[in-house]
């Protein structure tokens, strides 16, 4: 028996309270289960390792939250959350050169992880119809290859194991999933995976920004170049809701990484720019150097099975994970709870909703997917377990033509728009390839190319640096 009426979402995180608050718009009633105990308030989790490095929810994924919990987005920023738009409160150096400071086109949320959780849960959590279960340890699913039934659980603190019965279970356990072996003990085949493994590292101080220079001074990235064929290094500097820096330093396989305070600032000297460095260099730190290894693109491909059971689906990180430099791991889970929402308004809760669905989910993590993958395979020592043929064929003629894309969109307005609504996921991948887009990579002017970063007297005097150049700052 089960309780049609019930959903379980295993996991707290944020895809899990988005596909909670979705399942609680069709169903009676919702129960969270969750092994961790949830703050009240900003501050960190156990069970999100990657909440102390940087984090941006881009545009994209912002008005599906918003369109799920109407004013959100501008609650984020009331609450001092930055709202950074692209390309014109970025300074960014990426493989090709110096980005121009285009006006915005989309934009980028920039806070904690655990602010943003926080201020998500908080309204998810406030309708009232959502239980949360926590200190649960998830034992196994229950019911049979044709249909999951519900889960067993166990109280953590006093060992008591219980079964919830529900209509649809959907596991958010994140990268940590043991989907596997519950699809096993019910009977079902393991399912198809693709990995992407650049060997990702990170490594994060938090840093106090100047006076005004949180809300003042553009966010920074400076890339790694792929075509060097050589490990990369990366470093990010992002503004935080406490007028804080939230400094990222990271590497591909090989690179090394700063795992102590005394390494962070002269590893960031090793950068292609000093910008980052010369930027902390100024500025007072506020924590040690926190460090996570967990960066590999990996896929499951559910929809593929032949007999997907009633009442399960999987969203989130335990679906598809990314390299998190890219940051489209919050608008993928967001579009994800998006299709679920559609789903669900169809055709409700019955026979051949959780396939529907979960046909619907996993296309919409299609294109966040091939983007991070397919960027990842360019750097050297990366280790790919895939059968997509889109990481697996014509890479040289596929590089190049990103080469390409890449090398105009940094200097042709049009051409960055367009760029620009891909990677933020409000336009498909496609867009890329279509008759349109190919016009305005033969027709859109091209400005010069930027010897130094695209910074203003003023934003240089707000961080104390000296001018090396303001060639092409504020724009074209």
């Amino acid at each position: 028996m089960t309780e049609p009426n019930h959903g379980i979402v295993l996991g707290g995180g944020w895809a899990g309270m988005l596909a909670a608050h979705v399942l609680a718009r069709h169903l009676e009633r919702v129960t969270v289960v969750e092994r961790d105990v949830l703050p009240d308030g900003p501050r960190h989790r156990k069970g999100s390792p990657q909440g102390r490095h940087v984090h941006v929810l881009w545009s994209s994924g912002a008005r599906i939250v918003d369109t799920l919990l109407p004013g959100l987005t501008g609650q984020l920023v009331d609450a001092g959350a930055r709202r950074v738009g692209f390309h014109q409160d970025l300074v960014t150096l990426t493989s090709h050169g110096w980005q121009h400071r285009f006006p915005p086109r989309q934009f980028a949320l920039m806070c904690t992880r655990p602010f943003l959780d926080w201020k998500v849960r908080d309204r998810v959590l406030a309708t009232g119809r959502i239980t949360v279960r926590q200190r649960a340890e998830i034992l196994d699913l229950t019911g049979d290859a044709r249909r999951v039934t519900g889960v067993r659980v166990r109280d953590m603190d006093r060992g008591v194991p219980r079964t919830l019965e529900a209509g649809l279970v959907v596991d958010a356990s994140g990268r940590g999933s043991r989907l596997g072996h519950w699809l096993s003990a019910l009977g079902l085949p393991p399912l198809e995976e693709d990995t992407v493994d650049a060997g990702i590292a990170y490594a994060t101080r938090v840093y106090q920004a100047p006076p005004g220079a949180a809300a003042g001074f553009p966010a920074v990235n400076v890339a790694a170049d792929h075509r060097l064929r050589e490990p990369g290094r990366f470093g990010v500097v992002y503004p935080q809701e406490d007028g804080t820096w939230m400094v990222t330093l990271s590497c591909t396989r090989g690179a090394g990484l700063p795992t102590h305070d005394d390494d962070f600032l002269p590893y960031a000297r090793t950068l292609r720019h000093p910008l980052v460095a010369d930027l902390i260099a100024l500025a007072e730190p506020l924590t040690s150097v926190a460090v996570s290894r967990v960066g590999a693109n990996r896929r499951l491909y559910p929809e593929r099975l032949d007999s997907w059971p009633e009442g399960l689906l999987v969203v989130g990180d335990a679906l598809a994970a990314f390299n998190p430099i890219y940051g489209h791991g919050m608008s993928s889970a967001a579009r994800a709870a998006a299709a679920l929402d559609t789903e669900l308004e169809r055709s409700g809760v019955g026979d051949g909703t959780a396939r529907r669905a979960q046909r619907a989910i996993s296309a919409a993590v299609d294109d966040p997917w091939i983007m991070a993958a397919s960027k990842d395979v360019e750097y050297v020592n990366c280790r790919i377990n895939a059968t997509d043929p889109r990481l697996t064929g014509g890479a040289l003629a596929r590089q190049r033509f990103s080469d390409l894309i890449a090398d105009r969109s940094i200097r042709s307005p049009a051409v960055c728009d367009v760029v620009t609504d891909v990677i933020s996921l409000t336009a498909p991948q496609s867009e890329l390839a279509s008759s349109r887009f190919l016009s305005l990579m033969r027709k859109d002017r091209v400005l010069p190319q930027l010897t130094a970063p695209p910074l203003t007297p003023d934003e240089l005097a707000l961080v104390r640096l000296n001018p090396r150049s303001t060639v092409g700052a504020g724009g074209s």
